[in-house]
């Protein structure tokens, strides 16, 4: 009997072995870390800075139609205003092999590096609204924040009399809508001289930073006539602190034409903003895109108008 047991065990311990062999490998071991996005059809990636700002929401929208329309497949990945993260998200959408990589960069010089790496891959990448510095693109798709910003000084000047105490709102550095947009406004203000800068300090396009450094502007200095700030978000939180603050007459200008800018303009708050069309960036980005995806040629630089909504 104590020989017959050890037999026993060792015979079922062989069935077990046979029963395991005849199994398929183990399917999550063997499912790769990022699978190709496009399963026998074209894909899209678009890297957006980010998605707290309704101007980058309205440009993945459209972006996001105009992929329905064309039957891709669009995988859009948020920065939130982080270079690291937008480098590693970008990075993901190599290892996910997306036909074309769109991407609205949050810092120009930043993402070169990635740029070059999807090209390796034989990636293409359209960059939009934002340029990359560094690495080349097969297409740029934006509007023109030097006339953009042209734009608005003139306006600024225009209702302030060319007379009086100026501020203006940065974007975040590194940015080329930030560079350019500055370089148009002081192509124009520079030199007037009854035009004082009086405080020139960044906000990172972003609402609740623009209404603290207005906030810190003010109680060093009450007597500012006008502000040009490089987006809406900080334009509208630089209206609220001016209202907190009891300063009156101010003319406020931003750029970008969201709802809320234009709401602003309409009742009176803001003085204007220069309209730029997200949507129309996205759709546009989408079909430069599938073109690159058919084979067919794009322009390297491919403008958006703009216009500018008053009072």
């Amino acid at each position: 009997m104590k020989r017959f047991i050890p037999s026993l065990l060792a015979g079922l311990l062989a069935v077990g072995l046979i029963a395991c062999s005849k199994q398929g490998p183990d399917t999550a071991a063997a499912e790769p870390a990022s699978a190709p996005a496009a399963q026998g059809g074209a894909s899209i990636g678009l890297s957006i800075s980010t998605l707290n700002n309704p101007f980058f929401v309205s440009l993945r929208d459209g972006a996001a139609a105009a992929a329905k329309d064309a039957g891709v497949k669009l995988i859009t990945v948020d920065a939130q205003d982080d270079p690291a993260r937008q480098i590693a998200s970008v990075e993901d959408l190599i290892q996910k092999k997306v036909s074309v990589i769109l991407i609205n960069p949050t810092d120009s010089d930043a993402v070169a590096n990635v740029v070059k790496q999807a090209e390796a891959a034989g990636i293409k990448v359209i960059s939009l609204d934002r340029s990359v510095n560094g690495a080349e693109v097969s297409a740029h798709i934006a509007s023109d924040n030097v006339a953009g910003g042209k734009m608005a000084a003139g306006y600024l000047l225009e209702k302030i009399g060319s007379k009086g105490n100026v501020v203006e709102l940065e974007g975040i550095a590194g940015s080329s809508a930030a560079r350019e947009r500055g370089l148009g406004f002081h192509s124009v203000v520079d030199g007037k001289a009854d035009v004082k800068l009086v405080a020139k300090q960044p906000a990172d396009f972003d609402r609740a930073k623009g209404l603290s450094v207005m906030e810190n502007i003010l109680q060093g200095n009450k007597n500012v006539q006008g502000v040009f700030a490089h987006n809406d978000e900080m334009a509208l939180g630089a209206q609220k602190a001016i209202e907190a603050a009891g300063v009156k007459n101010v003319v406020v200008i931003g750029f970008d034409a969201t709802p809320d800018a234009v709401a602003a303009v309409k009742a009176g708050t803001l003085a204007a903003t220069v309209q730029q069309k997200p949507e129309l960036i996205g759709k546009m980005g989408v079909e430069a895109a599938k073109k690159l995806i058919d084979g067919q040629p794009v322009e390297k630089s491919i403008p958006v108008p703009l216009d500018l909504v008053k009072q």
